[in-house]
């Protein structure tokens, strides 16, 4: 119903489960294209424990990077193998396309750092010992999902604060 509004421009009557609406366009704001740089990972995870200290973690990894190198070893295979992420374990340590925020700020920051085919020296978050090899590079246009993702919020929103209303009248009554 917007989409060939004029600003200040007034909707059609428009029916919902809701009941009617007329909008008016007040403003119209964003529509551009929002690009994104996504990287495609692949990592090794060893997580510290009463069997394999932080250093033999560190260690290992370390170790594993010097084979891959020398062309003695496979990312992929060294992953199925060794790494202790379930999720991605299984196929060769695949992490798939990324964006920005989805990974904790130190993975997030040795990513961006290290260059497509590179592999990364080890280094630790929170949940254990790391080793991440960059497959490959993009740039999307997050446009369509950002637009999407704002909208479902919008509703979320405003269907919590209805339902909260309805909570705090019942508890009023009660």
């Amino acid at each position: 119903a917007l989409d060939n509004l004029p600003k200040g421009g007034l909707s059609t009557p428009l029916r919902s489960p809701a009941g009617f609406h007329l909008l008016k366009l007040y403003d119209q704001r964003g529509g551009g294209e929002q690009w994104v740089e996504q990287s495609k990972v692949r990592h090794i995870l060893l997580t510290p424990s009463a069997i394999l200290s932080d250093k033999d973690a560190k260690n290992k990894l370390a170790q594993f990077k010097k084979d891959i190198e020398n062309n003695n070893a496979n990312f992929a295979t060294l992953a199925k193998k060794h790494s202790q992420d379930i999720g991605s374990s299984l196929s060769g340590g695949e992490l798939g396309w990324s964006s920005p925020g989805m990974f904790v700020p130190q993975f997030e920051s040795v990513m961006k750092d290290t260059p497509v085919h590179g592999i990364s020296a080890p280094f630790r978050t929170q949940f254990g010992w790391h080793m991440l090899q960059v497959v490959e590079r993009r740039q999307q246009d997050m446009s369509e999902t950002m637009i999407r993702n704002q909208a479902n919020n919008f509703l979320r929103k405003r269907r919590f604060e209805t339902e909260l209303q309805l909570w705090l009248q019942e508890i009023r009554r009660k």
